[in-house]
């Protein structure tokens, strides 16, 4: 199945976010309608791709996700560059071992969001690279659902 687009999704069902980060996959899930992200924690990849999927599909069986959300790291000029296109590659060889939708939404100040918030909240460096990842997932999800109702 190729990328969707937020018209090609069901209206029905919980959607996981991923934010795909050189070592850990942070994810969040909406509620079943649709309004709220949570975090749903962070993924380790492993050195085989194929073990990382099946970690990843288990947290989309685990709580029945319809869809997923995946954060697209553009460059600033809202171009894909290199971290783009690995993002969509690592969800292209995801959804080869399952066929389930995938939209890709700009990321590209998530990360910096959270961190920010995270040093407002005088977060330490520990904590703070423990939930970044997860928590930008929370933050690209919450994106995409608050544009579902705006």
């Amino acid at each position: 199945m190729p990328f969707v687009t937020a018209e090609d999704l069901s209206t029905a069902g919980r959607l996981l976010a991923l934010d795909v980060g050189d070592r850990t996959v942070g994810l969040a899930v909406s509620d079943p309608d649709r309004r709220v992200a949570s975090p749903a924690g962070t993924v380790r990849r492993a050195k085989r791709f194929a073990d990382t999927a099946t970690m990843l599909l288990a947290a989309v069986d685990e709580r029945s996700v319809a869809a997923l959300i995946v954060g697209l790291p553009l460059d600033l000029d809202g171009h894909e560059g290199r971290r783009a296109r690995r993002v969509r590659q690592f969800v292209l060889n995801l959804m080869a071992h399952r066929d389930l939708p995938a939209l890709m939404w700009d990321e590209r100040f998530s990360t910096n969001a959270v961190e920010h918030a995270m040093l407002a909240d005088d977060a330490s460096r520990r904590r703070r690279r423990a939930a970044k990842d997860m928590l930008a997932a929370v933050y690209i999800l919450q994106g995409f659902l608050d544009s579902l109702s705006g």
